[in-house]
């Protein structure tokens, strides 16, 4: 193994895991749904769930979903548009995932939050009961950003920056061991991979301010394209809280199961390890 860093084999016994997954994953460029990365991605975390252990899928898509079912030419630009899409998308997305999840034996069950309702401690201890219930019965909860209600993460300034951040206090909430952010790019280069052909992968990262300013301090901050931003904060967030994280590539066909068998793919996020009393 060419990892870096103890805390590394602590992947291999992630008991919980909260799995994210992008629009780009689950759609093409028309909008239409990528069934191969939808119905992999099911398999996968199936396969997981076969092994013993807890699956927690955060799912963006709504509105690209909505706009490839609809046949729009383009994404909409009022806000009220987007809400009745995202309305339309997030039923046909959820068909999909109870197909899929079916065919390898299991259940989903939909949650939708906005922002508020992680900030109310009555409503946030309702998500928790909720969530643990589904895991018992061996239901796989899939969340998603109320986008039919709240506005934050269409106006592109909100809370959850689609759905990273999302994915960070789901895992903080349910007490996850491990957080995986499914993108377009395999993890966290010293500069963006697709203008740079010499960019190279991050594998591990541990200290945060470190490696950040290393890479804006380097060849160019890339960190505010294709939302790799979020993601970071996600990260850090989670290994702030004692989760360990990765990001890596959505497409790959069988990129959980790598994780979990600790290949070098994608970039680590290292939680600090308690210290011993």
């Amino acid at each position: 193994m060419n990892y870096e860093g103890g805390s590394r084999v602590a992947v291999n016994f992630a008991k919980r895991i909260v799995v994210k997954v992008g629009t780009s994953t689950l759609t093409y460029d028309n909008g239409k749904m990528n069934l191969n990365n939808i119905e992999r991605l099911a398999r996968s975390i199936s396969d997981l769930m076969n092994r013993g252990m807890e699956v927690i899928l955060v799912s963006s898509g709504a509105i690209g979903v909505g706009i490839g079912y609809l046949n729009l030419d383009k994404r909409p630009d009022s806000t009220r548009e987007k809400q009745a899409i995202a309305a339309v998308g997030q039923v046909e997305l959820m068909n999909a995932y109870a197909r899929v999840f079916a065919e390898y034996g299991y259940k989903c069950g939909q949650i939708l939050l906005t922002k508020d309702d992680l900030a109310d401690k009555l409503t946030k201890s309702n998500i928790s009961n909720t969530l643990e219930a589904l895991i018992e019965k061996k239901i796989i909860p899939i969340i998603n950003e109320n986008d039919s209600v709240s506005t934050s993460e269409i106006m592109h300034n909100g809370t959850f920056g689609d759905n990273d951040t999302l994915s960070a206090l789901v895992a903080m909430l349910s007490n996850a061991d491990l957080l995986v952010i499914l993108s377009d790019v395999d993890g966290l280069y010293d500069s963006n991979p697709k203008d740079n052909p010499d960019a190279k992968r991050i594998s591990y990262v541990e200290d945060f301010t470190e490696t950040l300013n290393e890479i804006t301090t380097g060849k160019g901050s890339w960190l505010g394209t294709g939302g790799m931003t979020t993601k970071i904060m996600a990260m850090k967030t989670a290994t702030e809280h004692g989760i360990n994280g990765v990001i890596a590539e959505g497409s790959d066909t069988s990129v959980l199961e790598r994780i979990l068998d600790q290949d070098n793919i994608g970039t680590f996020f290292a939680a600090p390890i308690p210290e011993e009393e």
